[in-house]
């Protein structure tokens, strides 16, 4: 036998020795294993180092080599509590975007939810437009930092105005595009303005940065300029961020001249307007973006295709020009390098390929179609609630509840009667002014569910006690 075979052979004895022995008791002496197996000294010692490793053996030097006691496996439960201490203080709830992404339950009607609708959702023509993309020669050599040169400059002809290619970076997706504009713009510490209501991916992106969110108030027209003048007065900010195009969750879109008006007065204090342009394809009538007016580098602009697309096409676009253009690109190199190149050439080959435009037309159609259905329901069925403004597309509808509803108890007994809604306390980064809910139209299967979870909502607000 060569010797690791002989040194295997002689732990499985000695293995089969000490299970016949009791704990404490000794193994003969390496002399004796010598002399009785006929083996090297180097063998003898491996062997009960190969033991001694597996806790079946002790070794106490110049005394021998000894069966191990059991170890005892302790039923306590692991003490994690010394983390808190060591994390601090900066807790980022993430239930409310977690709430938004979570399929209903079975049988229960989801008038919630941010995506297409998978019966409009364009599967097969990303499949096709996927297949392409891997044929192509560089399809999975790494792509340029910054994104596809031809995925660029599509971006850049969608925002308008003097935005050029060499302006634009590509991430994976619209969350990315917040959590890099956000660490980018501003230091920890410093506040951040933001329309309430607001998305909660944006305060929780906020939070996640360090930042201290401000509260702008919006009205149906969106972000009021006074208040926002008065805000960047009060509190420093440098930044503010906002949904001037289908605000979620108002569905509000600023006119052309509230948004001079914002760009003015964001200029006027040395600040920085992070335009979340997420709804821009959900809409045939959107304004053009603000960057597009834009030209002194006031706008970070953030365009996604995941909206529109799908949720896996994690793909997305931030537009910014001089040191805060070069910072969105540090902060996108030092945490991912780069978007997978297929990713990039799969939404290349989409959009600019004839299934684009007609997949927006069924968009926007079937969009509206839900939106006025939801909209009629709210109103015949729906007593004293009221339709904050009936918005231009998206997928939301905003709605304020009788100033004695128990939102979070409306919420809860609307998921008994089997609908799930979104309450409004989720969109404000402070105490919300009064009871609403967020109810959206993109995920019921059809026109006659859409119906179907109203009524079991009014269900739910009839049960509720006041």
């Amino acid at each position: 036998m060569n010797d690791d075979s002989s040194i295997a052979h002689l732990a499985a004895i000695l293995r089969a020795e000490a299970a016949a022995l009791a704990p404490g008791d000794r193994l003969p002496s390496s002399r004796e294993l010598i002399r009785r197996h006929n083996v090297s000294p180097v063998t003898v010692s491996r062997a009960i180092g190969r033991l001694a490793a597996e806790g079946k053996v002790v070794t106490r030097p110049g005394s021998g080599a000894y069966v191990a006691h059991p170890v005892t496996r302790t039923t306590e439960s692991a003490d994690l509590s010394w983390q808190t201490v060591a994390l601090g203080d900066r807790v980022v709830d993430e239930s409310g975007v977690a709430a938004l992404l979570t399929p209903p339950p079975e049988g229960v009607i989801p008038l919630t939810g941010g995506y297409l609708n998978p019966r409009v959702r364009p599967d097969k023509h990303l499949a096709q437009a996927a297949a392409r993309a891997v044929r192509r020669p560089d399809a999975w050599a790494m792509p340029p930092l910054n994104g596809l040169a031809e995925l660029r400059r599509w971006f850049a002809d969608q925002a308008g105005g003097e935005v050029t290619a060499a302006d634009a970076l590509v991430v994976s997706g619209g969350q990315a595009a917040l959590t890099h504009a956000f660490r980018s713009l501003a230091a920890p510490g410093t506040p951040l303005l933001m329309e309430t209501p607001t998305y909660p991916g944006a305060l929780a992106a906020a939070k996640a940065a360090g930042l201290r969110a401000t509260a702008v108030p919006t009205d149906a027209e969106g972000v009021r300029p006074e208040l926002l003048a008065e805000a960047f007065a009060l509190t420093g900010a440098r930044v503010f961020y906002c949904q001037p195009t289908l605000h979620n969750p108002t569905g509000a879109t600023l006119s052309a001249e509230r948004r001079r008006q914002v760009l003015d007065i964001a200029r006027a204090n040395g600040a920085f307007v992070i335009e979340d342009d997420y709804a821009r394809y959900l809409t045939p009538h959107a304004p053009a973006p603000m960057v597009s007016m834009d030209h002194h580098g006031t706008v970070v602009y953030i365009n996604s295709l995941t909206k529109v697309l799908s949720p896996s096409l994690r793909l997305a676009a931030v537009i910014a020009r001089g040191p805060a253009g070069r910072r969105l690109r540090s902060s996108q190199l030092v945490e991912s390098f780069f978007v997978a190149r297929p990713l990039q050439e799969t939404a290349l080959e989409f959009v600019t390929s004839g299934a684009w435009p007609r997949h927006l037309r069924a968009v926007h159609a079937d969009l509206v179609q839900r939106r006025d259905t939801l909209a009629a329901a709210i109103a015949g069925r729906l007593g004293g609630v009221e339709l904050h403004l009936l918005p231009i597309g998206g997928h939301h509808l905003w709605v304020r509840l009788p100033p004695e509803t128990d939102e979070g108890a409306l919420v809860e007994e609307a998921r008994r009667c089997g609908v799930l809604v979104s309450p409004g306390r989720i969109y404000y980064p402070a105490e919300p002014p009064g009871p609403h809910l967020r109810l959206s139209h993109n995920q019921a299967a059809h026109a006659a569910e859409l119906s179907e979870g109203v009524d079991r909502l009014a269900q739910a607000l009839a049960n509720t006690p006041k």
